[in-house]
């Protein structure tokens, strides 16, 4: 594996841990429940505003973890080509 590949996980993991993170504040939930939590409300959003039925909200809900998960994979992969670049 590469150092982009590396760069771009790495970049992926702290996204969705600063999206848990943020999503959890202010809550009294113990920090191992804040992953499904943060899921669980996500899901519980896009079917409350959309009015999907439950198991595609549960769906969608996964897809936008995937989707903030697969940007910023790129977008790190992306940034560490540019800063090793030599011209």
């Amino acid at each position: 594996m590469d150092n982009r590949k590396i760069a771009g996980i790495i970049t992926a993991v702290i996204a969705i841990a600063g999206l848990i993170t943020m999503l959890n504040m202010g809550m009294d939930t113990p920090i191992l429940s804040w992953p499904l939590e943060a899921y669980l409300g996500v899901a519980f959003t896009i079917g409350w505003l959309t009015s999907v039925p439950t198991a595609l909200a549960y769906v969608l809900g996964a897809l936008v973890f995937m989707l903030i998960a697969f940007v910023f994979y790129k977008l790190g992969s992306w940034v560490y080509g540019l800063a090793t670049r030599r011209q």
